[in-house]
């Protein structure tokens, strides 16, 4: 197996078992939050598709995702770029953004099932462009974000270590929420 398959697979395998944690929310609970947890679902999964999506740019070479669109900017059928609300279909690409506010008023998001939906595709976009890296771009650092650079086998681990992030903002919400573990 080459290097990037075994980090593209550690990607979509990230993506099943954070899927774990989303047992028991629907369209009725996936903007709840609660008290000292502000993430709730809705955001978390558009945080992720977000900063997924901006990885893809991040990446060398300008390449295609598996449908030839640039890996540059927001797929518009999943965000309204710069926008601080979104609608039924798409997020607010400023809506779930690093120091957003989850329970701003006004702010809509999508309906739970597009919340995966998106979410689902942004992993797969990053995945397949990761699977699509030489060997020498694996190792070649980029620039990031606020000047950092890094290889790019280094943004999968930290795409990987940001999802889990989430992933225990989620468990957290679910023991407030009273819907017991999500391992059991």
């Amino acid at each position: 197996m080459r290097s990037v398959d075994l980090l593209a697979e550690s990607v979509l395998h990230s993506r099943d078992l954070f899927k774990r944690y989303l047992v028991k929310f629907d369209d009725s609970n996936h903007t709840t939050t609660a008290p000292g947890l502000p993430n709730h679902v809705a955001w978390c999964l558009g945080h992720l598709a977000l900063t997924n999506n901006r990885f893809c740019e991040w990446l060398p070479g300008g390449k295609a995702d598996a449908c030839g669109a640039p890996l540059k900017g927001l797929p518009a059928s999943d965000f309204v770029d710069g926008a601080s609300s979104g609608d039924t279909e798409r997020f607010g690409s400023e809506s779930v953004a690093f120091g957003s506010n989850p329970a701003a008023a006004g702010v809509v998001f999508p309906r739970y099932a597009r919340c995966v939906e998106i979410f689902d595709a942004s992993i797969a976009r990053f995945a397949a462009a990761v699977r699509r890296l030489s060997d020498e771009e694996l190792l070649t650092p980029v620039p990031m974000f606020r000047g950092v650079t890094a290889p790019p086998y280094l943004l999968v681990a930290r795409s990987i270590y940001h999802i889990g992030i989430h992933n225990g903002q989620i468990a957290d919400l679910r023991r407030v929420l009273g819907m017991g573990s999500a391992l059991g």
